[in-house]
């Protein structure tokens, strides 16, 4: 098992829960700040340039009925702009449920030019992939949808990346949505989270109460031809929050539940490569990681540090928010 390292301290002023990652087009390190722990924290991505200094970069653009912003997951679209999971509903307050929305903002010189709300009304949107000229979405709940198991249904959707103001029912009906998980543990009712493509087109997605990754292939039209679990085991990987394919295939896995990291080779082994106690992670110990990502050559990951509950090792929130680093395996 390898023991992490510290990556990042971040500053509290404007970083008080961190989550999403993704690589800008000048190889900059690009963090959302959702800030569930502190609402009064505007929500915001940051940037590390690759001396890992840090700054914050904009603020995400607020929900007009709200007045918040809970950036999580980020992904470049191929012109630079950014596209966004704006999970609103994340805590659970019934007033901001259903206010999900995938957002795409052009910066510019630290300010945002253009805000574009590409779907909106949804209801748990969590994790994002971009694939030619689509984006895939996690939505972690449905609520709306009632299962004769009475078990949680969580989906995937799909966007065209210049798709404008779509509206979400979060039912089956929608024609956005392209298939759709159980999640049967009935202690952890959370589903469809981290998400991630291989070179060949297949989507992987994790389902996270189970600790699944659920394998997604393709027909030559782009509709689903298959999704099966691809990749289980509970005694190296208990739940399945953000992750990265490398490029040798190999999956890495922020498991939030226990703070740990797992990996899936192409064979579908998973293996756990890294694990903290309950931490406040200030010397890069794993305190509840959120998601991976591969930048110049180490695995960074950010650490949500926030959900405490009797399936998480996590106990407690602390300041300052921190970041981790592991090497590839």
């Amino acid at each position: 098992m390898q023991t992490p390292k510290l990556f990042a301290l971040l500053p509290e002023e404007y970083a008080v829960t961190p989550d999403g990652m993704a690589i800008a087009p000048n190889g900059d390190l690009v963090l959302s700040c959702p800030n569930f722990a502190d609402p009064s924290v505007p929500g915001c991505l940051l940037r590390f340039d690759k001396n890992k200094n840090v700054r914050k970069w904009a603020d995400v653009p607020v929900h007009e009925e709200t007045g918040l912003a809970h950036p999580m997951g980020i992904a470049f679209g191929p012109d630079g702009d950014i596209y966004i999971c704006d999970n609103q509903g994340w805590s659970g307050a019934p007033e901001l449920q259903f206010k999900g929305r995938m957002l795409r903002l052009r910066i510019r010189d630290d300010k945002v030019v253009k805000t574009t709300v590409v779907a909106k009304n949804m209801e748990h949107p969590n994790g994002v992939r971009i694939r030619g000229e689509y984006m895939y979405v996690t939505q972690s709940l449905m609520t709306k949808v009632k299962d004769p198991s009475g078990l949680m249904v969580s989906g995937v959707y799909r966007f065209h990346l210049d798709d404008e103001n779509i509206e979400v029912t979060n039912t089956l009906d929608d024609e956005h949505l392209i298939t759709t998980f159980l999640t049967y543990n009935k202690d952890v009712q959370y589903g469809a989270d981290g998400i991630e493509f291989d070179p060949e087109g297949n989507l992987y997605v994790g389902n996270f109460g189970d600790g699944a990754v659920h394998k997604i292939t393709f027909n030559e039209d782009g509709s689903v031809k298959e999704n099966f679990v691809w990749a289980k085991d509970p005694e190296q990987l208990q739940s399945t929050d953000g992750m990265i394919m490398d490029d040798r295939g190999n999956l890495y896995i922020a498991d939030f539940s226990a703070n740990a990291i797992a990996v899936v080779t192409p064979d579908g082994k998973v293996t756990r490569i890294a694990q903290s106690p309950d931490t406040d992670g200030f010397n890069g110990e794993l305190d509840q990681p959120g998601e991976p990502v591969i930048w110049n050559g180490k695995l960074v990951v950010s650490c949500f540090d926030l959900v405490t509950g009797p399936d998480k090792v996590n106990t407690a929130h602390e300041l300052p928010a921190t970041m981790s680093e592991l090497e590839l395996i």
